[in-house]
């Protein structure tokens, strides 16, 4: 008689270590890895929504708070205490329901993957470009010293790229971003998900099904031999709280330079898809995080909200 496969072993997270660092920047933070969840998105979702009283608080976007302009929901009868508002950092060894943007399934492996998810409370004057300050810190965290163009480069309005010029699209994915919010009580909580591929992912178990893959997807491997899913979190956890923190205080501001420099749809031809179908080249972004697109018919340039669209590289 075979025996069952036995689960892989745990990996060494030093989480002590990284929860002492990151106490600085977010006093009072929690962190936990788990080995096994559905979503680390969802799972602290919820946890806002059950803390704040209201199990129904609708979740929202960025783009979408800011074209709502959706004010303070009023406090819940629970309430909530100031603790519940504490930081979290919640680490998945394996997510079995990862969300990628527009509801796509994000799958990942034990030790291929790292898969997390910080949720912390946020009032910035403009949510709009939050998703693009975060992959400014997270691609500067794993390539700090970057050859001119960077190898990793940023595909508005949320994924991180490994360019190659090899392929028609000019580069493979690496990463993504979710950023989703709740109210509770008379604050926010913002919930930032992160999914990077580190190792090479057997065929089957791509990252990301359908069309949106078409380009392929990388690794951190490919930066680093001897990337590790424990390395690639203790890079980038304490960047990235650094980043959210600055961009609560001054906006995108600080990040736009970042952003430019390791643009990879600027003065490529891209599709529009959802709302209005266009079709022109990317011309950057503006202050508000915005992506222009030069029209192919040769119009006024238009901009198109985080929001609104998801754009494909046209080849």
């Amino acid at each position: 008689m075979d025996r069952p496969a036995l689960p892989p072993p745990h990996l060494a997270w030093g989480a002590d270590a990284l929860w002492q660092a990151l106490q600085p920047v977010l006093p009072g933070v929690s962190m936990e890895v788990v080995s096994r969840v559905d979503s680390t998105n969802t799972r602290l979702l919820d946890l806002a929504r059950a803390a704040g009283g209201d199990l129904q608080a609708p979740i929202t976007r960025p783009g979408e708070l800011d074209a709502q302009a959706a004010g303070p929901r009023e406090r819940t009868p629970l309430g909530r205490r100031a603790a519940d508002l504490s930081p979290c950092l919640l680490v998945a060894e394996e997510q079995t329901a990862g969300r990628g943007r527009l509801g796509r399934d994000w799958v990942s492996q034990p030790g291929r993957s790292l898969t997390f998810s910080l949720a912390l409370p946020l009032a910035p004057a403009q949510w709009g470009g939050l998703s693009l300050a975060v992959g400014v810190a997270l691609a500067e965290a794993l390539e700090p010293a970057p050859a001119a163009p960077p190898r990793l480069g940023l595909k508005w309005p949320n994924d991180l790229w490994l360019r190659d010029e090899a392929v028609p699209t000019g580069g493979r994915k690496l990463g993504g971003i979710l950023i989703e919010t709740v109210a509770v009580g008379s604050r926010r909580m913002a919930v930032i998900g992160v999914g990077l591929n580190v190792l090479p992912l057997p065929a089957p178990a791509a990252p990301m099904a359908g069309p949106a893959l078409a380009h392929g997807h990388a690794c951190l491997q490919e930066l680093d031999a001897g990337a590790s899913a424990p390395a690639a979190l203790a890079a980038v956890a304490v960047p990235l709280a650094r980043a959210v923190r600055r961009f609560e205080a001054e906006g995108l501001g600080p990040f736009l330079p970042g952003f430019a420099a390791r643009d990879l749809l600027r003065g490529r031809a891209v599709r529009i898809s959802g709302g209005v179908p266009l079709e022109g080249v990317a011309d950057g972004i503006d202050a508000q995080g915005t992506l222009r697109v030069q029209p192919a018919d040769g119009g006024a340039c238009q901009l198109v909200g985080s929001g609104e669209a998801s754009v494909r590289l046209a080849t």
